[in-house]
């Protein structure tokens, strides 16, 4: 299942909206910061063939699938 779209909401915190059409909050810094520090997740963007979440240029990434899967073990709440 691919990523479609994803929102930087603050820090390590994301929603992201999967080719399902379900939407997922969730805070990443477990997944990404020892890879990443917190200037570096404004490279975020998405691969268009795999539909992974990449940073860096690719030198950083997040299978759709493991990103879906862990946003549903660390969820975050919506917010206001």
């Amino acid at each position: 299942m691919k990523l479609k779209t994803f929102e930087q909401k603050h820090d390590y915190e994301f929603v992201f909206v999967f080719e399902n059409g379900e939407k997922k909050y969730s805070d990443i810094k477990e997944l990404v910061a020892k890879y990443l520090n917190e200037d570096e997740l404004k490279t975020a963007t998405i691969n268009n063939e795999w539909g992974c979440l990449e940073f860096k240029g690719g030198a950083v990434d997040i299978e759709p699938n493991t990103l879906y899967k862990y946003c549903d073990t660390h969820k975050q709440s919506q917010g206001g």
